[in-house]
């Protein structure tokens, strides 16, 4: 029988158990895929506001910009469906009179991602680039009040073709143009009109995220910016957060690094260095809710960029699945390494 010191016999496994549970992990981040909030982010709600809305509630510029990647293999229609479009009822930020209106308007063709104002933070310049393909505005309207509206059939290749990923590219554009009420609301992509059917290989992404935390104390909501090989740092924005706890940061060589965090109505940031270890891998950003003095109805605004000021991507599926620290679990194994030796010991005597 051979025996393998606590390190000998950790390698093999280790590497094996590492690849089943990537394997494992992005098939099950994948059957949940089409959610935006997706299920693993833990954020209940995207935010925007109208525009007369003080920017002190949570929303920097009453406008949210959301991506759909469609695999080119996709050779039936898709459904862009949003989850309580309406402002007003049940789940909602209201301010005085029912007033606010929110359009949703979607995109596909030529510039619909790839023009560069459509890949900023801010809704300046021809940020509402390629070809619209439907819109529709809502108000208060009891009917989609806690319930779905489905844009669409689209075809797939209505979207921007982008031939060197394989995909088609839709935008969602989201805005308040009247009114200071927050509309709360969620995103699933869909490939039927009538329910929430995932679209196989698709994914979705922003560069800014605005959004909803959970009331509950101790809450975590997590997002997933990708590393490619040539990121050596990055600089997190984040704006409001209303000393609602810590954001931290996650990674194969982070257990939890601390973000600088923003007060009220203001931009913080701060710098963190990526190892080499760290590219070609997504980070898991953590945004960690105060257990004792949790803030009700707490909306954040958050982007990220790389060295370069280039604004980086956040992946419903995160990239290479969610990441984990080199360590986790790391003394648990060798301890039950002992006792394996250990035992194979005793029988051997």
């Amino acid at each position: 029988m051979i025996k393998y010191t606590p390190t000998e016999f950790l390698k093999k496994p280790i590497l094996v158990l590492v690849l089943f549970l990537s394997i494992v992990s992005f098939s099950f981040l994948s059957s949940f895929a089409q959610p935006v909030p997706a299920e693993d982010e833990n954020i209940p709600f995207l935010v925007t506001f109208g525009n007369a809305g003080l920017k002190s509630w949570g929303d920097d510029d009453f406008c949210q910009i959301y991506f759909l990647s469609v695999p080119m293999t996709q050779k039936t229609p898709i459904y862009i469906r949003v989850y309580d479009p309406d402002c007003g009822g049940q789940f909602d930020e209201m301010y005085g009179s029912d007033d606010t209106k929110t359009k949703f308007s979607i995109y596909g063709g030529i510039g619909a991602w790839s023009d560069k104002d459509a890949q900023k933070t801010d809704p300046i310049g021809n940020f509402k680039s390629g070809t619209i393909l439907d819109s529709k505005t809502f108000g208060v309207d009891a009917k989609y009040d806690n319930n779905w509206y489905t844009f669409g059939p689209f075809n797939p290749s209505d979207g921007e073709k982008m031939n060197d990923f394989g995909v088609y590219y839709f935008k969602i554009i989201t805005q308040g143009i009247q009114g200071d009420d927050g509309n709360l609301y969620r995103y699933y992509f869909s490939s039927s009109a009538d329910e929430n059917k995932r679209i196989e290989g698709s994914n979705a992404f922003t560069y800014e995220y605005t959004f909803r935390m959970p009331d509950k104390p101790g809450s975590v909501c997590h997002l997933y910016p990708y590393m490619t090989e040539n990121v050596i740092s990055i600089q997190q924005y984040n704006f409001d957060w209303d000393a609602d706890g810590q954001m931290r940061i996650v990674s194969y060589e982070k257990k939890g690094e601390l973000a600088t965090l923003s007060n009220e109505n203001d931009w913080k940031n701060s710098k963190h260095l990526i190892a080499k270890t760290e590219q070609k891998s997504s980070l898991d950003f953590q945004f960690v809710k105060s257990k004792t003095d949790a803030k009700p109805n707490n909306n954040i605004c958050f982007y990220m960029t790389n060295q370069f000021g280039e604004f980086l991507q956040f992946n419903a599926i995160p990239i290479g699945g969610v990441p984990k620290y080199k360590y986790d679990g790391l003394i648990n194994q060798m301890q039950q390494s002992e006792k394996f030796n250990n035992i194979k010991k005793s029988n051997s005597k």
